[in-house]
């Protein structure tokens, strides 16, 4: 696989193989291959039937693995879905210098941009599970990755809309500052912060017989404004289902525009950074920013 970034680890199976040996060997002999996925913060292997391994690319990782390995378990029972369960925790050895995971292999199918069977349906589970996330009571959590105002990240989306404008890419580069400039204008939350997933991402779904099974990636969760959680609006449900996903969670205009304004900005940050090593964000980015300007 062609690495992401400029200080990703040398991630391998040998490598797995020797951190299981000389760590869990009770699961050193299960079969091992790498998961094909449109992640960018770990390599992914999966151990036997019932198990995945979970090694940060870079030094960047290591905070969304111990974040993990706190509240998942005490999310676990406030969410109408499954979620990841760490099984075990490794340490840095084998000339892999940062902590790893051990968690739960969940069965069910990842969703696609633009392919999903039962769009409305999707949508109501969706917002079900946003809902739980929005009530979970759970002091002390972290700030989410995506829980403080847009502004906090005008400049980085700035400078990707001007990247995009100087690659081959088809994109209107006016339109994208318009649409963010819109979101900007939006209010801010004025209730009090709640618990936020902040990265809703197809990858990060799961589905079982087109309802939602699972949300995996937990990394960016934390307190904060919960229009980032309206991401999957633009990023996976088409135009047909968006209302559904709104309706079942009640949001008012401003968290409307503040959850657009968060889909574009991730889409427009990504797509630079990730279109020549990464098909599945770069194709997602490309759909938010259609979805954005179609909206």
């Amino acid at each position: 696989m062609a690495k992401m970034h400029a200080d990703e680890a040398d991630i391998d199976v040998d490598l797995v193989q020797r951190l299981l040996r000389t760590q869990f060997p009770q699961w050193a002999d299960l079969p091992l291959r790498r998961l094909a996925s449109g992640g960018t913060v770990n390599a992914i292997y999966r151990i036997g039937s019932e198990l995945t391994v979970r090694l940060p690319l870079n030094a960047g990782g290591v905070a969304a693995l111990d974040l993990e390995a706190r509240w998942l378990a005490k999310l676990a029972p406030l969410v109408p879905v499954d979620i990841p369960t760490v099984v075990a925790l490794g340490k840095p050895a084998e000339g892999y210098p940062w902590p790893w995971a051990v968690h739960r292999w969940i069965e069910g199918d990842v969703l696609v941009e633009g392919q999903v069977a039962e769009p409305e349906s999707l949508a109501r589970d969706l917002a079900a599970f946003v809902l739980a996330m929005r009530k979970a009571d759970l002091d002390g959590g972290p700030p989410a990755h995506r829980g403080a105002p847009l502004a906090t990240c005008d400049a980085e989306t700035r400078a990707a809309i001007e990247a995009l404008r100087h690659t081959d890419e088809p994109f209107d580069a006016e339109g994208a500052l318009a649409a963010w400039e819109s979101a900007l204008a939006a209010p801010l939350w004025p209730a009090a912060p709640c618990w936020t997933h902040s990265d809703l991402m197809p990858s990060n779904l799961l589905v079982t017989a087109g309802r939602l099974a699972a949300v995996l990636d937990f990394g960016t969760a934390g307190i904060g404004d919960p229009a980032a959680d309206l991401i999957p609006a633009w990023n996976l449900l088409p135009a047909s289902a968006r209302q559904v996903f709104r309706d079942g969670l009640d949001v008012d205009d401003a968290t409307w525009a503040r959850g657009r304004g968060w889909a574009l900005s991730m889409a427009v940050v990504q797509l630079p950074y990730y279109r020549n090593t990464n098909p599945v964000i770069s194709a997602n980015a490309r759909y938010v920013i259609n979805q954005v300007f179609s909206d």
